[in-house]
């Protein structure tokens, strides 16, 4: 058995035509929503990359993993999924031996204190693989960053004639305006035209020819592979023909109410004020901007179909476990916001998609599951597809494998995310420490509830107002309600697994073995 870990940046869960999209079509996402479950109501642990991703990879939720925003390092105490797939290795010489490769973006940032107060060398083999969170990697690539030759991508475009210092920048993300100069992507204003680049040239191209390169030069041999792409993220600069596929008309409607600017939450009326909510909050730039993200999606999914169609002919979609996600969504003027962050559906629920090849899932392949899924279910789930155990007393998250193979175990009726908006304008705007930066909310079938400290509540309530227009956290009315979901949260956070270096097996049997370790107290 193989696993593809497939995961999409910025990619919004309406923005596929099995999820309803009426103009923006995904054959090839399609398809594998059809050799396998597609889960409707998937949610993300944060709506920041950082944080998110560092859930995805570890299986725990940011109050217990503490990568909390961007740039945040994750703790070398943490353990990620390479590391469980090399232990067990380790452990289990006769088992499959499986790393974890990337090709693609992380947003892993290296815990350089410490590496420093551990005296680990960061050119070790041991602080190599620390530095990289747990993964052999391909070629990285986080995009939106210049990175010379360190990712190989810049590199391999110099190779293909694109003669620059900086090919991300003059080229990728550049493009040739009317009047014949070069015009940068990071201006919205620009996204109409075709990126410099051509399209197999493009970062979607070059990661997918990363991937089947890998998986030849894999032959029989069993892999774990992360194939994380940069788009849909901005800069939203499509190459031809993607750059004018769509029209304005054929992108979703903007969800926006002028009720929501009156009397909105602090924190929310805060974010409005950041410059790209500024300039999303004007029609004319959504109009600009929407169809060049639908451009770069429908690009991906056209890479997946030549990813996918490779693959069959190697044989390795029929012993391959296949999952697709996005680390968040993107609010594309939503609510009179850009970006993303905040706790709306629109930027907290993603695509995602889990494919089995084995008799075992067929009860399930072509369905669609509405039960809550995390992103933190990721990790639990390969290491349960792969017979890997599970280090229930550290992992959050849940397997997805018994749902795939058609059981009813009880699930989760809530999903969590939280934010720290430390780092954000907002909270200079509101004049707030770092440590009062900190929201958590639950999402339930019927509820929305978000929790800033000691900021005003919010509560929306999804059956009549699914689109979480109307807040009514201040609502006398809703008093009860806020106290149960308050309660709810309470809850929840009580129990996160904080205890992560003994296994609770450890703990059973170390339980009332004092005596048998010569410690006699209480005796009479």
């Amino acid at each position: 058995m193989n696993v593809l870990f497939i995961m999409a940046d910025q990619l919004r869960w309406d923005h596929l035509s099995c999820a309803g999209h009426p103009h923006l079509h995904t054959p090839n996402i399609d398809a594998l929503a059809q050799r396998g479950v597609r889960f409707s109501q998937a949610y993300v642990t944060s709506g920041v990359c950082g944080p998110s991703r560092m859930s995805y990879y570890t299986g725990r939720y940011p109050i217990s993993h503490g990568a909390t925003w961007n740039r945040v390092p994750l703790s070398i105490g943490e353990v990620t999924l390479g590391e469980y797939l090399r232990d067990h290795a380790a452990a289990h010489p006769q088992a499959p031996a499986y790393d974890l490769w990337l090709a693609g973006k992380t947003h892993i940032m290296p815990d350089h204190a410490g590496f420093k107060r551990l005296s680990i060398e960061g050119h070790s083999e041991l602080g190599h693989l620390l530095w990289q969170g747990g993964f052999r990697e391909l070629d990285r690539h986080d995009g939106h960053h210049e990175t010379g030759d360190v990712d190989g991508y810049s590199g391999w475009l110099r190779a293909q004639g694109y003669d620059s210092p900086e090919p991300w920048s003059d080229y990728v993300i550049s493009a040739i305006n009317e009047q014949g100069q070069v015009v940068s992507g990071w201006h919205m204003r620009n996204v109409h035209l075709p990126s410099r680049v051509k399209a197999a040239h493009s970062e979607t191209a070059y990661m997918t020819t990363q991937a089947l390169d890998f998986m030849r030069r894999q032959g029989s041999q069993p892999w774990v592979l992360h194939l994380s792409y940069v788009k849909p993220h901005w800069p939203y600069m499509a190459p031809a023909p993607y750059h004018a596929l769509y029209r304005a008309d054929q992108c979703l409607p903007t969800l926006k109410r002028e009720s929501e600017l009156q009397g909105a939450h602090p924190v929310v009326a805060a974010y409005r004020q950041h410059e790209e909510s500024q300039t999303f909050a004007r029609d004319e730039v959504v109009r600009h901007v929407r169809p060049a993200y639908q451009g770069l999606v429908k690009q991906l999914d056209d890479e997946l179909g030549r990813l996918f169609q490779e693959m069959d002919g190697m044989g390795r979609l029929d012993d391959t476990l296949v999952i697709f996600c996005s680390d968040h969504g993107d609010f594309l003027g939503d609510h009179w916001l850009g970006e993303k962050e905040l706790f709306y559906d629109t930027v907290q629920r993603v695509p995602f998609i889990v494919a089995d090849p084995r008799k075992s899932a067929d009860a399930t392949r072509g369905t669609t599951d509405d039960r809550f899924v995390e992103c933190v279910d990721v990790v639990p789930t390969i290491l349960d597809a792969l017979s890997i155990p599970i280090a229930s007393h550290r992992i959050e998250g849940r397997s997805l494998m018994p749902l795939l193979q058609g059981q009813t175990p009880p699930w989760r009726d809530f999903v969590y995310t939280e934010l720290d908006y430390g780092f954000k304008q907002a909270r200079e705007r509101l004049g707030r420490h770092p440590q009062q930066c900190r929201a958590f909310s639950l999402r339930t079938a019927t509820h929305r509830y978000v929790n800033w400290l000691d900021l005003p509540e919010q509560l929306y309530d999804l059956r009549c107002d699914p689109d979480q227009f109307e807040d009514l956290g201040q609502d006398p009315g809703t008093s009860v309600l806020r106290s149960t979901l308050r309660d709810q949260l309470l809850d929840f956070l009580a129990r996160r697994k904080h205890r992560t270096t003994l296994s609770d097996e450890a703990v059973i049997a170390g339980t009332n073995k004092h005596k048998a370790a010569g410690v006699f107290y209480g005796q009479w």
